[in-house]
């Protein structure tokens, strides 16, 4: 039996448990689980999570231990839990901004450590993760937790250099998706269209944009030019993001949660 524990029950850790419990291996993990705030999981409880008393607890009864606080909180975490690693623990981390080598110098010199960059996606079970490892884990432990992620989404390995890197892409891009959403949605109401209609129309537009980029066989350029017809619509619409640099500021957008993500490891 598989031992994985997790510490912090957030959002992104229930999605995790949830997808563990709805994958065709959960009869051969058993999860355990610490939150500060255990009394209001009793969701869980009745799903056969057992919740323990302390994250030490954690640490002493499970090989797989996926840390899933919140990235200032990591560091007095680790010191509560170092004297309970072995050379036996895996770590998974969902910390934005936290390196391996972090972890390692607050625990153990050489412990395993697997970092993991999800989406908030993951709570609907259509989750994106980066994923990627120290040398110090096995193939074998590196695709249980593959797996993990696999339950809850798409789970692509990624070199553990470009963690940081990464985030913007994957782990933050989410909200920009929103507010660009938002900009759409509220020029709908300023021109009287039902605000609901135009939400479920957009929200399919992104649904089908995002087929078209993973399965027609075009790079992004030729799908532009496929919606593009010259003096049409699209191409007045298009001329204002490009005047504006749309693309530049989603770089500038990419580079500051990148410049945040090191921040956070200091």
């Amino acid at each position: 039996m598989i031992t994985l524990g997790v510490i912090g029950i957030g959002n992104m850790g229930k999605a995790i448990i949830n997808g563990v419990l709805n994958s065709n291996f959960s009869k051969e993990i058993k999860i355990f689980a610490y939150d500060k705030n255990s009394s209001s999981h009793a969701e869980l409880k009745q799903k056969g999570i057992k919740f323990t008393d302390t994250a030490i607890d954690i640490v002493k009864s499970c090989t797989y231990v996926l840390l899933a606080v919140k990235p200032q909180n990591i560091e007095d975490l680790l010191s509560e839990i170092k004297n309970a690693v072995t050379e036996k623990t895996v770590f998974i981390s969902i910390c934005a901004g936290i390196s391996a080598e972090y972890i390692e110098q607050r625990t153990l010199k050489d412990v395993k450590v697997i970092l993991v960059m999800p989406n908030t996606p993951m709570m609907l079970g259509v989750g994106a993760s980066a994923v990627s490892k120290n040398n110090k884990v096995s193939e074998s432990e590196f695709k249980f937790a593959m797996s993990i992620f696999e339950s809850c989404g798409l789970a692509v390995e990624i070199p553990i250099d470009k963690m940081k890197e990464i985030i913007a892409i994957n782990g933050s891009s989410p909200a920009f998706i929103y507010l660009f959403a938002k900009g759409f949605i509220d020029y709908a109401k300023s021109v009287d269209i039902d605000e609901n209609s135009a939400l479920k129309l957009f929200a399919k537009s992104l649904e089908g944009s995002a087929k078209m980029i993973t399965s027609s066989g075009m790079s992004i350029d030729e799908l532009i030019q496929q919606v593009s017809s010259p003096g049409g619509t699209t191409i007045a619409g298009l001329e204002e993001f490009l005047s504006n640099d749309l693309t530049g500021i989603v770089k500038k957008a990419a580079n500051s949660c990148t410049k945040r993500a090191y921040e956070l490891q200091k």
